[in-house]
């Protein structure tokens, strides 16, 4: 009975043990094995005991492509087919979408003005002022418009949690007023690359009824047709504001192996499987710095840019960032997509965790 018990446990555990090897299926993804591609596999096999044995909180996938090829893939919450919920991590999907946009002569520009844009909106504004009629599109890109809009800030007028309990989202953000700064001394340094960075979700789900202006069509439906139908992406959510306009601010599901074409679609400069689908210069513009974050830190058009610490080794990376610990990331040095989902909402330490597994696990698997 007991050796019987031994075999049942056994088999159990085998069916409910997450496999990192990936399986082949018709979404467009080949796959290998990570020796095959210079990965070593030690590295790989005790990250899914570190996440198995509650070293690492409700990290949902850990994906890896290198060299266009998927070469490992476990799930630990979900499976292949959950969508995931990656906050704003999927805000650098509008960054691909303004891009398709300006190449298809829908949108003249990155320096398009917003209210000219959404007339409907400027003739009903709030806070009028000169500085609001100069506001672009590079402007809600690189989060750096003069709305008072931060959501690291609770006080903020701004804050994302504001824009929530009101109807209309883009009105709400339009109408701010423009931010001010204290500063000590007369003398002021302009900010690097001449942009003052503020977190403003609210600006990028304007750029939402920006894109139905310029395009003729609802921006989900925009999106499917012209990046997700091209990447064989099927499954896809999205949320919409009280009046019916896709959140193009973040909140958008998609599957990890999804989450991972739109990290290699970039990391290719705009290309998947060898099809033009974004403008090459556009990616090159949207994954170099526009402003600075921190001293470690820059970004780019709703792309974060950073290089993470390994080893003794710096590895410069372009990513998708959003709350609960979700990373995108791009490795052009090391021709590598990674994809971390995690459902660590609003917690201490949730981004620092995903980079510890990034660090210690992933790039440590780097080979040398």
């Amino acid at each position: 009975m007991t050796g019987f018990c031994l075999v049942v446990s056994a088999v159990s555990l085998a069916q409910i043990a997450p496999s990192a090897s990936p399986q082949s299926t018709k979404d467009g993804w080949a796959t290998a094995s990570p020796e095959s591609l210079e990965l070593s596999a030690k590295p790989l096999q005790d990250l899914g005991a570190a996440v198995r044995g509650g070293d690492f909180k409700k990290i949902g996938s850990v994906l890896i492509a290198r060299h266009g090829k998927l070469v490992y893939e476990s799930y630990f919450d979900g499976d292949a087919n959950t969508l995931r919920d990656t906050r704003s991590a999927t805000k650098s999907i509008t960054d691909v979408l303004i891009g398709i946009a300006i190449d298809e002569k829908k949108l003249s520009g990155v320096d398009a003005h917003i209210l000219a844009l959404l007339p409907e909106h400027a003739s009903k504004l709030k806070n009028p002022d000169p500085r609001k009629d100069k506001m672009t599109v590079e402007d809600f890109l690189t989060m750096s418009s003069p709305l008072e809009c931060d959501d690291w800030n609770d006080a903020s007028r701004g804050n994302e949690e504001r824009m929530y309990v009101v109807e209309d989202w883009a009105q709400f953000i339009l109408d701010l007023p423009i931010r001010g700064r204290m500063h000590l001394g007369e003398k002021i340094d302009p900010p690097p690359y001449g942009r003052y960075f503020s977190y403003c979700t609210g600006g990028v789900f304007t750029l939402s009824e920006v894109l139905q202006k310029a395009t003729g069509m609802r921006t989900d439906h925009y999106a499917q047709e012209k990046l997700f139908n091209p990447l064989e992406i099927s499954q896809v959510q999205w949320v919409y504001s009280p009046l019916d306009i896709p959140q193009t601010g973040g909140g958008l599901r998609l599957t990890s192996r999804d989450l991972l074409k739109i990290a290699q679609l970039s990391l290719d400069k705009g290309t998947w499987q060898g099809r033009r689908i974004v403008n090459e210069a556009w990616m090159r513009t949207s994954t170099a710095p526009h402003a600075r974050i921190d001293d470690d830190t820059e970004y780019g058009y709703l792309w974060w840019l950073k290089a993470f610490k390994s080893g003794g080794n710096k590895y410069p990376a372009f990513f998708m960032s959003g709350n609960g610990g979700n990373k995108v990331l791009a490795f052009p040095g090391l021709d590598m997509v990674v994809v971390i989902t995690s459902t660590n909402f609003n917690t201490h330490g949730m981004h620092e965790q995903t980079e510890k597994l990034l660090s210690d696990y992933i790039l440590a698997a780097v080979a040398r």
